[in-house]
């Protein structure tokens, strides 16, 4: 049976006010984007490099993916700021989008506690 509940307020969560909704969406946005960069860096530019010997993926991946990271860190620290969470819990959401497939594995875990589901 489905429910027209919201689902922020489902679960005994406290209701998200728009700020906050806003800054979880933005932080999902750039977490998943900043992780699939991160993949393509080393998956894809990184053995075109060293093995391929063609620098060419690694001139535009790379510092693409430095770019998104910083504006990541920036949203992160938007939802922190929002969230109004612990300091360590905003280095361990930094630290998520240097390893591989971490950002979405935080990202999933940020939505659901922060939607109650």
């Amino acid at each position: 049976m489905t429910s027209s509940a919201d689902p922020a307020t489902s679960a005994g969560a406290q209701p998200l006010t728009p700020a906050v909704r806003g800054a979880l969406t933005r932080y999902r946005v750039i977490a998943y984007v900043v992780g699939v960069m991160l993949l393509l860096l080393l998956f894809v530019a990184m053995p075109l490099k060293y093995l391929g010997d063609n620098p060419g993926a690694m001139n535009v991946i790379g510092p693409l993916h430095g770019f998104l990271y910083v504006v990541y860190l920036l949203g992160t620290f938007d939802l922190f700021r929002r969230v109004r969470w612990s300091f360590p819990r905003l280095v361990l959401m930094a630290v998520a989008g240097t390893i591989p497939f971490l950002s979405f594995y935080a990202e999933r875990k940020t939505t659901h506690e922060l939607l109650g589901r």
